[in-house]
């Protein structure tokens, strides 16, 4: 079973708690939405025409689950919804403050696109786990999630789960995120989670922000992706979240390196 949907990140934070996972309404605007949505089907098709090859990670069944990486580079939008301020705060309370933004792509279910692998995305830590996650997953969705367009499928309360639990027996539990465009899916390290079947005649996509504590390693180097004018326009959270301003790890002659 889903939680509801909130709008807020009180209510949010409660869901996470219970079910690994919440869906919030109202943190996105409609001009944010739209800008992104055009953003994200462009630079899909800007990586079409370059033929840069995607690294799947193992986790996508076929050729029709596009990803887009380091696409903090290609439009603004992208780095003001990675530092929503429901997205902080509810960073804060579940990983803590300061925390690393992993990296943010997209992910495009095609037509016939066959879904993918089921996992939790902590899948970089060797069990026995932490008790409390170590990373977190802010879905953005770009377009309505339905039960034929390849919505991400969940298990609710999963991160409850044992280490040696079986997860195909888990599996017969996961269910599809059925949410409109603008909803914000959230979920915590520990949840397992798959893309869908895409059986629809549309594409469905979504934004992929996975955020870490700051002992972790970001997916994406950003230090060597990022465009300067990213880097130098960033806000003071944006810095914090790429490992710009630091303290302790990451410094350079003993100073943040912004």
């Amino acid at each position: 079973m889903l939680p509801p949907i909130v709008d807020n990140a009180r209510e949010a934070g409660e869901h996470i708690r219970e079910y690994g996972l919440a869906l919030i309404s109202g943190q996105v605007t409609p001009s944010r939405l739209q800008l992104a949505r055009e953003a994200t089907y462009a630079a899909a098709e800007e990586d079409r025409v370059l033929k840069r090859e995607a690294d799947r990670f193992g986790l996508d069944y076929g050729e029709k689950n596009v990803r887009v990486w380091n696409i903090l580079n290609r439009a603004p939008v992208f780095r003001e919804l990675v530092a929503l301020p429901v997205v902080l705060a509810l960073l804060d309370e579940v990983i803590g403050w300061p925390a690393l933004l992993g990296n943010i792509s997209a992910n495009i279910a095609e037509p016939g696109s066959e879904g993918g692998v089921l996992h939790a995305d902590q899948l970089f830590m060797p069990k026995p786990w932490p008790a409390d996650p170590q990373g977190m997953n802010f879905a953005f969705l770009l377009d309505d999630f339905t039960a034929d367009n390849g919505a991400t499928e969940v298990v609710p309360g999963s991160h409850r789960a044992a280490d040696d639990v079986d997860e195909s027996v888990l599996a017969e539990a996961a269910v599809p995120v059925i949410a409109p465009a603008g909803t914000i899916m959230v979920f915590e390290s520990r949840v397992l989670h798959r893309t869908g079947c895409n059986r629809s005649g549309l594409p469905r996509a979504a934004l992929f922000g996975w955020y870490t504590r700051p002992i972790y390693r970001t997916q994406e180097n950003w230090f060597l992706s990022l465009d300067a004018e990213v880097v130098d326009n960033a806000s003071d959270d944006l810095l914090v979240l790429l490992g710009y301003r630091t303290q302790g790890l990451g410094l350079v002659y003993g100073r943040s390196p912004r």
